[in-house]
C-alpha cells in the first residue's frame, strides 16, 4: 500500500464519535479516530514497509502515527528518529503507548529513556518515564540496572506529587512496572507504593482513574504473574 492508500483507508475507519472520544482523552487534530482494534487490520500491509511506517508517523495525523508503530520494526530505528519521534509526539497516547514502547523495544532504550527523563518538557519526559517502564517489561532481569531502578523510585517517592501533571501518571506507572516485572525490587515498589499512595492526576473530561501502585502489583501477584515478561510491549 502507498502512504495515500494506507490515509485513505484510516479515514473510512475513523468514526466521529471515537474521535470526540479522542479528543477529550488530549488528542490533536489532525486524527479520524480510528479504533485501534480496527487499525490493525492494517498493520500486515504496512509492517513490510518501514519507510512507510515512518512517513506515516511524520503525518502528524494521530491515527497514522498510531499506525505507525504498531508496524514499525523498532530494531532498525536510528537514534536520531526515536529522538525526532518524541519531539512530534503532540499527545499522551502517542508518547507514551507509542513512543515509549517504540524506544523501549530498541537498541537506544536505557540510553533514551535516560535523557528523555532530564527534559523540561512534559511529553518528552513522559516518553523516558514510559521507555523505562515498557522496557522492564521486555528486559531479561541480567540487563536491568537494579541500582538505577532503585534511584528512581527513590526519585519518584520524593517529587512525584510535585511533578508536571501527566508525568506523574507515568512515574506511577513506573513503580507498577517494577513491582509488576523485576521479582527482586517488588517489595521495594510496594514500599514506595505505599509512601506515594494515591495520585492525583487531571484526566480531564473523561472517566479514566489513576490506578493504585500497590492494589495494581498485588492483582499482579494474585495471578501468579509476577516477573512475567512480555514478548512485546507494542500494543
Amino acid at each position: 500500500m502507498t502512504l495515500e492508500e494506507v490515509m485513505k483507508s484510516l479515514e473510512e475507519m475513523g468514526t466521529e464519535q471515537t474521535k470526540k472520544t479522542f479528543l477529550r482523552h488530549g488528542a490533536k487534530e489532525p486524527l479520524f479516530g480510528v479504533k485501534i482494534g480496527d487499525m490493525k487490520k492494517l498493520v500486515k500491509y504496512v509492517k513490510k514497509d518501514q519507510e512507510l511506517a515512518l512517513s506515516l508517523f511524520h503525518t502528524g495525523n494521530s491515527d497514522a502515527m498510531y499506525l505507525a508503530g504498531l508496524s514499525i520494526n523498532p530494531k532498525l530505528m536510528t537514534k536520531e528518529q526515536l529522538q525526532n519521534w518524541a519531539k512530534e509526539a503532540h499527545w499522551y497516547m502517542i508518547s507514551e503507548s507509542i513512543v515509549g514502547a517504540v524506544a523501549a523495544e530498541s537498541q537506544y532504550a536505557i540510553e533514551l529513556a535516560r535523557e528523555w527523563l532530564k527534559s523540561d518538557d512534559e511529553l518528552i519526559e513522559n516518553c523516558g518515564w514510559s521507555t523505562y517502564s515498557h522496557y522492564l517489561s521486555v528486559a531479561p532481569d541480567e540487563e536491568i540496572d537494579k541500582e538505577e531502578v532503585r534511584e528512581l523510585l527513590n526519585y519518584i517517592e520524593n517529587n512525584i506529587h510535585t511533578s508536571k501533571n501527566r508525568v506523574r501518571y507515568t512515574m506511577n506507572g513506573f513503580v507498577i512496572s517494577v513491582g509488576s516485572f523485576v521479582p527482586s525490587l517488588t517489595v521495594e515498589a510496594m514500599m514506595v507504593g505505599q509512601k506515594i499512595g494515591k495520585v492525583h492526576v487531571d484526566v480531564g473530561d473523561t472517566a479514566c482513574k489513576v490506578p493504585l501502585a500497590t492494589d495494581y502489583i498485588e492483582k499482579v501477584e494474585a495471578r501468579g504473574k509476577l516477573g512475567v515478561k512480555k514478548k512485546t510491549c507494542i500494543c
